[in-house]
């Protein structure tokens, strides 16, 4: 099920490249362009908001080249399935870096009982250690 923030892509948007996958497959694997790279501009996409946009560029700096984002998928021997993954890593990846900053955590101070229970807790171990040493001879 998509999250309400879950970045839907634009088919128009998309830019597709195929080239031959490493990996097992013998033969099959000399012949095909199973490979498949997915790049999308992530500085000229509408699929997202400005807030959106600046938050993803942010967080996706160390990832684009010129603004474009690219993501790869060569897992399967099959180009449609790595079509499928590539273009589900996407949205995850765009929208995970679009999403809003989590609320900031409200610092809370502990009871009075969570106080007592963790010095009660305290002193039960140190009785504990105690009654295990040996005894003085004086």
């Amino acid at each position: 099920m998509a999250s309400p923030h879950s970045v839907r892509l634009r088919e128009d948007e998309l830019m597709w490249r195929f080239s031959r996958s490493s990996g097992p497959g013998g033969q099959h694997v000399n012949t095909s362009d199973t490979r498949v790279a997915l790049s999308v501009d992530v500085t000229a996409t509408v699929v997202l908001t400005d807030a959106q946009r600046e938050r993803a560029l942010d967080r996706l700096a160390s990832r684009l080249v010129s603004g474009v984002l690219t993501v790869t998928a060569q897992d399967s021997r099959s180009q449609q399935r790595n079509r499928e993954l590539a273009r589900e890593r996407m949205a995850a990846l765009l929208t995970e870096a679009a999403a809003p900053p989590a609320r900031a955590r409200r610092a809370t101070k502990p009871s009075r009982g969570a106080k007592e229970r963790r010095l009660q807790g305290k002193r039960r171990r140190s009785d504990v250690k105690r009654s295990r040493a040996r005894p003085q001879d004086d």
